[in-house]
Order: structure tokens, then sequence, then C-alpha cells
């Protein structure tokens, strides 16, 4: 069986992805797969919509599939990394801008890379088990794959919140912050699928959706807003460490375990990307920090520590939030000149 299947079925573009006893991780091979059939449905008159979906209950997609990342960047090798991420962004670009419907049903786990092939699209449906997250600071990256310009634009500070922390979203809360759009309980998920195809009516979804469950978030907004509104991530980190909130205490103990690094460049990416509010910038920000997060940066520590050896004892480039000072931030951020990431 191959890790993607696409084809296509009456009225749809249909693609399924494959792994799932790994997930649903997406290879480089997928993700070049992907771009190829959008390519060709773009001006194809028999498909009116694309349709994805993916293999198992558990996942959607829980995220890149990093192996080769990680041993070749060992390796001393990080083009072949930024070649993958400059090729992935790409992908991301065209999907949020793609001319016809494109559906995504996202069940269980739909994290990183797999919001790059899903929350870009027109019509994102979640269910009863869906966990969408942006978990990259916990491995040395920053929310990438244009996750920055969701997380920019989701309400209040929430972007900042959810960026930093990592912090998993059910279908209540990935609804409200803007990750998704319908929800529908999973069992209908089938004969919606086949509506879709056979009619390319995309009232069908409408029609199967009910109200979401209540976001858990809504109601800890103005906690949110009031600590991760303040400007840099030390006037945060200090701001929770002062409140006794149980919240404030939860998400002060959750920034001191992610990557100094990554933690204090996502707050300035997410404010550079709010400013900009376009897709391409949103890209083109975080391709500088994933560009040298192999070589100057805590990503091979971090897939080792998390991932590899799995000891969750990873030994950041900095001791904590405060020794991270702005000229970290500025050299992991400048320009990249004739290396800029080209859509």
């Amino acid at each position: 069986m191959s890790d993607i299947e696409i084809r296509i079925v009456g009225k749809s573009g249909r693609i399924t992805l494959n792994r799932p006893k790994a997930l649903n991780a997406l290879t480089y091979e997928m993700c070049l797969e992907i771009e190829k059939a959008i390519d060709a449905w773009r001006d194809d008159a028999s498909v009116e919509l694309v349709v994805i979906d993916a293999a198992g209950d558990k996942a959607f997609c829980a995220g890149g599939d990093i192996q080769n990342l990680y041993d070749t960047a060992v390796a001393g090798d990080f083009q072949y990394g930024r070649t993958f991420w400059s090729d992935e962004y790409r992908l991301n670009a065209k999907l949020a801008a793609y001319p016809k419907p494109y559906v995504a049903f996202m069940q269980g786990f739909t994290m990183g890379g797999g919001v790059g092939v899903s929350c870009h699209g027109s019509h994102r449906i979640v269910c009863e088990n869906s966990k969408i997250a942006m978990p990259e600071t916990g491995i040395g990256l920053i929310p990438d794959v244009g996750g920055s310009l969701l997380l920019a634009r989701a309400p209040g500070r929430l972007g900042e919140y959810l960026g930093t922390t990592g912090g998993r979203l059910d279908a209540g809360n990935a609804i409200y912050a803007g990750f998704a759009d319908y929800y529908l309980p999973y069992e209908v998920w089938e004969d919606v699928i086949a509506e879709l195809e056979k009619t390319g009516d995309l009232e069908a979804i409408s029609r199967a959706a009910q109200p979401a469950p209540e976001p858990s978030l809504a109601a800890e907004k103005t906690l949110i807003d009031q600590h991760f509104g303040l400007q840099t991530i030390y006037e945060i980190d200090q701001s929770l460490a002062k409140d006794d909130a149980e919240f404030a205490a939860r998400a002060h103990k959750t920034l001191g375990q992610k990557s100094p690094l990554s933690v204090a460049c996502t707050i300035e990416i997410v404010h550079r990307v709010r400013a900009a509010d376009t897709i391409e910038a949103a890209l083109a920000e975080e391709y500088k920090f994933t560009y040298r997060s192999a070589e100057f940066g805590d990503f091979i520590e971090g897939i080792r520590a998390l991932i590899i050896d799995k000891d969750n004892q990873p030994k950041w480039r900095h001791a904590d939030l405060h020794a991270v000072t702005k000229t970290d931030v500025e050299n992991m951020l400048k320009p990249l000149g004739a290396d800029a990431l080209k859509l």
C-alpha cells in the first residue's frame, strides 16, 4: 500500500494519507505528491473540489516525518532540511490560495505538518476526538507550515499562548481559535465524503454539522490576553510567575519545558506575521528560523531528547527564557538574502 492515495472520485479530487501506524506522519514524498495533485486539479474542470482525509481514527496527521531531517542534520547536512522546508512551505502557500474548495477531515491528532495540509483549507472539519496543536517549541522549532498566520489571526493573544506552549485544541477550541470551521460527529464522515464525491455539493457539510462543544479557552481568554499580550517573552514569563492563578502556574511551568530560543522567536514571529497578515510573510518569517534551526538552534537536541532517546532531558542552548537575548532572536530571524524562501 502507498503512503498516500491520490485519485479522482466523481466530482472530487481525493487525497488520503495512508500511514496509520505512523499516525500518518507526512514524508517529503507525500508533500510532493499532494502538490503535484493539486497543481493538476487546479485547471481540471472535472474536479470541482478537493477532499483530504486520512486512514485510521487516531490521527489525521501527527506532523512531519522528521527522521530524515534529524539524520541528515546530525551528519552535518543542513541543506536537506532547508530544501524539505522550502518545498513544504511552497505547498502550504498553494493550499492557502487554492481557487477550489479544499475540504479537510481532521480526526485525532493534527499537528505540525498536518496542520499545514489541512488548516489552510476552505472547509475544515473536526470531530469528537480531534486534537490540533502546533507543539514545535518542544523540539527546538517554531510553529511553521503557515501556522504562525493561523496563530496571529486567533482571537486576542491566543496565538502567542498556543504557539509558545503547544497547547492542544479539542474540536470546540479549534473552531474558536480559527483552526477549524465545522463540527461533524465522526460516524457521519463517510457518508458526507461520499456525498461530496457524488454531487460536489458543499452544503452536505453544513447539513451534517452539529453545534461544537463549548470552547474552554473562551473562559481563559482574559488571563491569556493579560499575560501573553505583553511585548516580550521575558515580560510574559515574569507576569505568569507573579500570578497565583492555576492557569498562570500551568502556563509558566509549560514554557519552562520548551526551547527558550524557540519560545522567544515564536513571540516575535507571531507579532511580525500579525502585522503583515499574509501567508507569504508568515512562511518567509518561519523559514528564517527553520533554515537556521539545526545549525544554530535547538532542533537537533530537541529531536534527540523527545523522539530519538526519549529521555525528555533536552540540554537547550540557553538555560532559561531570560538567558535569550534580543540579539539571539534577531540573529535567528534576520533576512536570509539570496537564501530567502522562494515561493
